[in-house]
């Protein structure tokens, strides 16, 4: 095996869908993520689906359709277009980066007495590592798979050659090496939780 191989291994996980209690969304300008996660709702995989965000904190702003003000109504947008009826979607529309998609939708979940053992994540293919492992932290007890969509043309089979791809993917090992020693830290008690500054 290859040293690409072995990034393309670590980066771009993907699970095989099975039927789970609910589909988790975290938060994007990518519509390809909303369409995915209705496929899977529409062929019985969980019967609700959970969008989060509100924009990324960098932009201040969500980038995407002018008509939505937050990733959360984008996404929903696109759900109720797919089929998706309102009551089977659910709402958290406060997060601004990855982990706090994944921490919020456990506040979700547990205010709505969700018990989550097995949940599907619809992300994006070059973030699907670091996305999966921040849903893992926050439902420690749950089965997360991960089932990831091709966006910005960056996939397993390319993106080491192109600029784009491998500033991507070289940024999420970047990512999962200074996010998670803080949770690590945070873990082992060495770092008070809630302490973070690298998200």
């Amino acid at each position: 095996m290859s040293y690409i191989d072995e990034y393309t291994k670590f980066i771009f996980l993907e699970d095989e869908p099975e039927r789970a209690d609910i589909i988790f969304l975290p938060g994007s300008d990518e519509g390809a993520l909303a369409v995915r996660a209705a496929e899977l709702w529409k062929a019985g995989y969980a019967p609700i689906i959970l969008p989060s965000g509100k924009y990324a904190k960098w932009t201040g702003h969500f980038s995407g359709d002018p008509a939505c003000e937050t990733e959360w109504a984008y996404f929903h947008h696109i759900l109720r277009e797919q089929g998706v009826p309102d009551e089977c979607i659910l709402r958290e529309e406060q997060a601004t980066f990855t982990y706090e998609n994944a921490l919020r939708s456990r506040e979700v979940t547990d205010a709505a007495g969700i018990r989550v053992k097995r949940a599907l994540l619809c992300c994006q293919a070059y973030h699907a590592r670091r996305a999966g492992l921040y849903y893992q932290v926050c439902f420690p007890e749950a089965e997360i798979l991960v089932c990831p969509v091709v966006t910005k043309g960056v996939s397993r089979d390319n993106w080491h050659r192109t600029e784009k791809g491998i500033d991507l993917v070289l940024t999420e090992m970047k990512h999962c090496g200074t996010q998670f020693g803080e949770i690590f830290r945070e873990s082992a008690g060495i770092l008070p939780c809630g302490n973070r500054k690298n998200f």
